[in-house]
């Protein structure tokens, strides 16, 4: 009999994180505010604990512009509130080549500190030409002195 083992492919659901782009080589980020104690670079290197921090309160963009145009299969986004019960929501949008704005979800999610602390997002998608995403976060929806917080975005 003849055999042989193969690895699966990088992009297989059982090793996911050999897919994901590298955001910091492949695209410059904009954002409205960040603590310089929680930079958005702890959001986007895998293995970072503590995440991006707004410095101000309110509703708060991250904008990641690709440096070429890029295919978009999935993205995972990680939410994380352990000491303040506030109902958040955001949006996540993908900037088409030729600047066609594509809506990929807005969502909702209450925190709880003695419940519901984390949420995590993971999104299929088959977008093409893709220029720029950007990350709309409301925080406290209708309580504007919660600061936006992104625990870890991810990109495929």
């Amino acid at each position: 009999m003849r055999k042989s083992v193969v690895s699966p492919k990088n992009n297989t659901p059982e090793s996911p994180s050999a897919a994901w782009m590298d955001l910091d080589a492949l695209a410059s980020a904009t954002m409205t505010s960040e603590d310089e104690a929680h930079p958005l670079e702890r959001a986007i290197t895998s293995g970072t604990a503590g995440g991006w921090r707004a410095s101000t309160p309110g509703v708060q963009v991250i904008r990641f512009t690709f440096d070429t145009p890029k295919t978009v299969k999935r993205v995972r986004l990680a939410f994380k509130e352990e000491a303040k019960e506030r109902s958040q929501e955001f949006a996540l949008v993908a900037i088409l080549r030729p600047e066609v704005r594509k809506e990929i979800v807005r969502q909702q999610w209450g925190f709880s500190p003695g419940g519901s602390t984390i949420e995590v997002e993971d999104y299929t998608v088959d977008l093409n030409e893709v220029v720029a995403l950007e990350l709309t976060i409301d925080p406290g929806r209708h309580d504007k002195t919660v600061f936006a917080t992104l625990e870890s975005i991810q990109v495929a």
